[in-house]
């Protein structure tokens, strides 16, 4: 007998190396989750949808190939829109797969059918509805081609339920059965109609399922003529800067080799989203403070996978003077705000390895000794900047903010962390504060939105993270107000036996909103949230609670959650903070 569709997407999801299937079960998708276990394949079941796209997103960016989901029909697929455009806008190559009520019930008010194809399709790569299951494994494969190629991003399968189980399972629920006694003209008719759908329902395809295609390595490779023309400017340049993007470090297999072409090309540089912890803590190349200032004041620019968005203030702060040069897979951000000196459609990462090879030798870079001179000056100075911030940052954490000042904590935080640690940024004021202090230990260590500025992935990302590297350290860095999206997922840690450790600054606020607010409007309405015991609320999850509400037990306690996380235990850290006058002024447009 052939086998039944569950059988068939576990099939390619193995074949194409899919090691953990994230979920929320529902009738609709039983038998993948079913067929996925008998095929060694993790099926890892949590309390949300979005969290279960949120995982495949983070599993997806550090391991550099798709991973997959699999949601219920109805609210399954509604409850991960979310998550698939935070995925979409991060470029993750998510593959999701959406239940769907039985083909031959669409549109006649079944249970949980909606038109899922109309609310998902504007915000995936690729989306497509299996109509015959011998569709199902052709289309899957597609979706996971369609998921990595040029610019990465989500796609979306949806599987009706009859395709999923096994053809006599389908005719029983069909009541295709004989039923044992005289029937009418008008039944038996009937009866033979559905029996003849159901049959082509499950007709074999023609041909065997293909064998899935090698991983493409990215067909956007860097022309030529604008590696030259870069080259030329940087040559000349007295103080260039680099910025490296997400997109710089989307395939972990190609880091040493970025690595290696940012300390070639030997420009000052400053990293952010997935890049940050590229180049490790202390590099003499990566700065961190003062980036508005750097862009303002620099003779050419280098983006490297990043776009002129609200992030870099539209453009704003690039001289009007510089010469910009910008790599990009996306045409659109290539070009987005401001128009590039050098405008390179190509991955990121390979510009960078093309234009450090034009430009040869470490050292080489400058086109005579004045350049190089001027340049290294240039590098000193925007180093003794980052120097003045961190000590004035220093000198803030030290004054009064009880119970406990967000900077300590981020300062504790980051003495604590170990050098294999993944921290999971999941919160408004807190997060950005702690952007400034906590520096990632390595490459792909870092796990943010992206761009969207999602709150509320900060568990489906930490249970990513552990599964894809599990002797890692994670660490959830969660504001009070984003904690609420995704604490229940402590039942998840704890049912699967994943020690994460949870930090939850708790100053009762939603403070990244609440500061201007209140200054600008004259009202804090809306944003003021209780002091909870997030210590409490973990505990009742099966997981540890701690509470930290004083300086001098900060270092005690994280270490006392580190402890517990080694033993396969969630740990939670309810932070009671003060407020700080910090980050006022930072809401964004």
């Amino acid at each position: 007998m052939d086998a039944d569709g569950g059988s068939i997407v576990a099939g390619v999801l193995a074949r194409r190396g899919v090691r953990s299937l994230f979920t929320l079960c529902g009738g609709h998708i039983s038998p993948i989750l079913v067929a996925s276990k008998r095929l060694g394949i993790r099926v890892v079941d949590v309390r949300d949808e979005a969290t279960a796209v949120f995982a495949a997103d983070a599993t997806a960016r550090l391991e550099g190939s798709p991973a997959a989901a699999a949601v219920t029909a109805g609210p399954g697929v509604t409850n991960s829109v979310t998550a698939l455009v935070n995925a979409r806008l991060a470029q993750s190559p998510v593959v999701l797969l959406g239940g769907a009520t039985a083909t031959l019930l669409r549109g006649r008010g079944a249970l949980q059918d909606i038109d899922a194809m109309a609310l998902v399709r504007p915000h995936v790569k690729w989306a497509q509805r299996a109509n015959r299951r011998r569709e199902v494994a052709p289309l899957l494969e597609e979706a996971f081609d369609a998921a990595r190629r040029g610019v990465p991003g989500p796609v979306f399968l949806e599987l009706p339920v009859d395709l999923l189980y096994p053809e006599a399972t389908v005719r029983r629920l069909y009541r295709l059965e004989s039923p044992g006694g005289p029937e009418g003209l008008l039944a038996r008719l009937r009866r033979r109609l559905f029996a003849r759908y159901v049959t082509r329902l499950f007709a074999p395809a023609s041909a065997p399922p293909r064998p899935a295609r090698p991983e493409d390595r990215n067909a956007l490779l860097p022309g030529a003529a604008a590696v030259r023309e870069a080259a030329s400017i940087l040559r000349r340049s007295e103080r260039p800067v680099l910025l490296a993007g997400s997109q710089a470090a989307r395939a972990p297999r190609e880091v040493p080799r970025l690595i290696e072409a940012i300390e070639r090309l030997g420009c000052p540089a400053y990293l952010s989203g997935m890049a940050r912890g590229l180049l490790g803590r202390g590099h003499p190349l990566q700065l961190r403070h003062r980036r508005n200032r750097a862009l303002a004041e620099a003779d050419a620019v280098v983006l490297a996978g990043v776009p002129c968005d609200f992030r870099l203030e539209y453009g704003r702060h690039i001289g009007r003077e510089a010469k910009m040069i910008a790599a990009n897979l996306d045409a659109a951000d290539l070009r987005r705000n401001l128009r590039p000196t050098v405008a390179a459609r190509a991955d990121p990462a390979r510009f960078l390895a093309a234009l450090a090879e034009e430009l040869g030798a470490p050292g080489a870079a400058a086109s005579s000794p004045g350049v190089a001179t001027a340049r290294s000056a240039w590098l000193e100075t925007l180093r003794r900047r980052d120097r003045e911030r961190d000590e004035e940052i220093d000198r803030l954490a030290r004054e009064p903010a009880p119970p406990l000042s967000p900077l300590l904590l981020c300062q504790a935080i980051e003495r604590a962390l170990a050098e294999d640690s993944i921290v999971v940024a999941d919160g408004g004021d807190f997060v950005a504060t702690a952007s400034y202090i906590v520096r990632p230990r390595r490459p792909l260590s870092w796990l943010d939105p992206g761009p969207f500025g999602t709150l509320g992935i900060g568990a489906g990302f930490a249970l990513g993270a552990k599964l894809a590297r599990p002797s890692s350290e994670v660490w959830i860095l969660y504001g009070d107000g984003s904690a609420g999206y995704s604490l229940m997922e402590v039942d998840t840690f704890v049912r699967h036996g994943l020690g994460v450790i949870a930090v939850i600054a708790n100053d009762g606020a939603w403070m990244q909103i609440a500061r201007d607010q209140a200054a600008i409007l004259g009202d804090d309405v809306g944003t003021v949230l209780r002091r909870t015991d997030y210590h409490a609320v973990a505990e009742g999850w099966g997981g540890r609670g701690l509470v930290l509400d004083r300086p001098d037990r900060a270092g005690e306690v994280l270490a006392e959650a580190r402890e517990i996380a080694r033993s396969g235990v969630p740990a939670v850290v309810n932070a009671h903070l003060g407020r700080t006058e910090f980050r006022k002024g930072s809401i964004a447009l």
